[in-house]
């Protein structure tokens, strides 16, 4: 693997630490990124990279709420213990839909919806589905103020609108914030619900992804894996702080004026090449 290789794998590393978590589609990135930056590797091991470097997106948030996250920690009483197992118990019910779904459908929803066309399309609609949520909510009276408040019927619908992430160009992090905030929950608890939410979705689709791939990377395979993974988790750590940061300050509207405007970059770039 040559240096040239490795700041290719570093680039695609960047674009999914940022992505992944700014509702703004790492799907519509990458397929912008796979035009101009081209691995030397085979087209099976770049769609299973595509997904596993999630994983090092992943930990970022591991560590990031590490201790929110935790039900054994010593520093937590019986009842913080108690909200934590709750937590993780709101999570895995909000997961149940696109578990489901996705196991059974991934590949076929792909082979669908893969394509240009609908990454443009639904880059541009929910990026006016936040604008038109950020106005309607200026309003009204929101019941989830913190992720503690999310119900378990809250927690489910959340999840069946990260039903929706499974057509390329949505954005998991788009789809489960947009259903939070439809149903009432605040900017910074439905960001951090969506980040939880991402754990078992990540590693359930990068075990299904690495399954069907096999474990017999060759040298090269392998550094590319791990530079990418490795670099999307310092740059998610980054990002991650910024976002949560952000959203204290500002709502949601200049990622529905991104999503927009990439999604008539991407409609109009792939037209001027054909």
């Amino acid at each position: 693997m040559n240096l040239i290789e490795i700041i290719k794998t570093v680039i695609i590393g960047i674009i999914e630490g940022i992505t992944e978590w700014l509702p703004i589609s790492s799907t519509g990135h990458m397929i912008l990124a796979d035009e101009f930056i081209k691995l030397n590797v085979s087209e099976a091991f770049m769609e299973m990279f595509l997904v596993v470097i999630q994983l090092g997106a992943i930990l970022a948030v591991i560590i990031l709420y590490f201790n929110r996250l935790n039900p054994f920690s010593p520093k937590k009483t019986g009842e913080e213990k108690k909200q934590t197992w709750i937590l993780w118990f709101k999570v895995a019910v909000a997961s149940i839909p696109a578990g489901v779904i996705g196991f059974l459908f991934n590949d076929r929803i792909d082979a669908l919806f893969y394509n240009y066309q609908t990454v443009a399309f639904t880059l541009v609609l929910y990026g006016v589905v936040f604008l038109i949520i950020e106005q309607w909510n200026k309003n009204r009276q929101l019941k989830n103020t913190s992720v503690q408040s999310i119900t378990y019927k809250s927690a489910f619908i959340i999840g069946v609108f990260q039903l929706l992430s499974l057509v390329p160009g949505t954005s998991r992090s788009g789809a489960t914030i947009i259903g939070a905030m439809l149903i009432g929950t605040s900017r910074a608890a439905a960001a951090e619900f969506s980040f939880f939410l991402a754990i078992p979705a990540m590693f359930g689709a990068s075990a299904y992804k690495i399954a069907k791939f096999g474990f017999g990377f060759q040298p090269g395979e392998a550094a590319v894996l791990f530079f990418g993974m490795v670099t999307a988790f310092i740059v998610s750590v980054i990002a991650i702080r910024f976002l949560m940061d952000y959203i204290r300050k500002h709502d949601f509207k200049l990622f529905g004026i991104y999503r927009i405007a990439l999604g008539v970059l991407v409609l109009g770039y792939f037209l001027l090449k054909n």
